[in-house]
């Protein structure tokens, strides 16, 4: 499916009719204000971690997974994830310094 938009051609010509054909659809990239805010799905984040859909949902539910919603559905920043991960396994080491 197209979208087609009707311009005129350059004043220097005759008026005429010119159309555009614009893929509808959304934009492959999209200019972010920040270069590095990605966003992710629930899908996406379960896929990273690589547990179920359940897990990531309950988790963001209950605040142990950084997120907020968007119209009712989970989203995560991506920078906010990286950190967590990074914060889980500072805890995990510093626990088998303890225990040694």
């Amino acid at each position: 499916m197209y979208n087609t938009r009707r311009t005129l051609s350059s004043p220097s010509q005759r008026p005429g009719i010119r159309w555009n054909l614009l893929p509808l659809g959304r934009p492959k990239q999209y200019n972010l204000p920040v270069p590095h805010a990605e966003i992710l799905t629930l899908k996406e984040v379960a896929d990273l971690l690589r547990v179920a859909e359940k897990t990531v949902y309950t988790m963001a539910q209950s605040g142990d997974l950084p997120a907020f919603k968007v119209r009712g559905q989970w989203r995560f920043r991506r920078d906010d994830i990286d950190r967590w991960i990074d914060e889980q396994t500072e805890k995990k080491a510093s626990a088998g310094d303890s225990d040694e």
